[in-house]
């Protein structure tokens, strides 16, 4: 099997060694995203919802990028720092998985990339 690494520069540059996304056969694992204006390299953090609708995009962007969507995503890993904020976040993320949404976890974690408050990670199938 192949693996082909995916780039889009719609979202984020990597800030470490890692790829964006990789893609194996008909399988999509896309690296976990956070809120960060991939033009500017700025984080977008005025509120939660503002933060988890900037990852969802950026995850779009490398879903796009390889030909996929989200009615491709069999599996998505949240981190967060707030339980707490567990309810706006959903609510966010919900409405890019309007019909059959995927397989979740959500995990609160004591600190993220750029102390960040979301970061989530896809698997998407074709």
């Amino acid at each position: 099997m192949s693996k082909e690494i995916i780039f889009s520069k719609e979202a984020p540059a990597p800030i470490g060694p890692y790829s964006q996304a990789i893609k194996a056969g008909n399988m999509l694992f896309v690296s976990g995203q956070i809120p960060l204006d991939a033009e500017t390299g700025e984080l977008i953090n005025e509120n939660i919802t503002e933060e988890t609708h900037a990852v969802m995009k950026n995850l779009e962007a490398v879903l796009r990028e390889a030909g996929y969507g989200f009615e491709h995503v069999v599996k998505c890993s949240i981190f967060i720092k707030d339980m707490g904020q567990f309810a706006t976040i959903n609510e966010a993320y919900g409405q890019y998985f309007k019909n059959n949404p995927p397989a979740r976890e959500t995990v609160e974690v004591t600190r993220l990339p750029k102390d960040v408050n979301v970061e989530i990670s896809c698997i998407a199938v074709v």
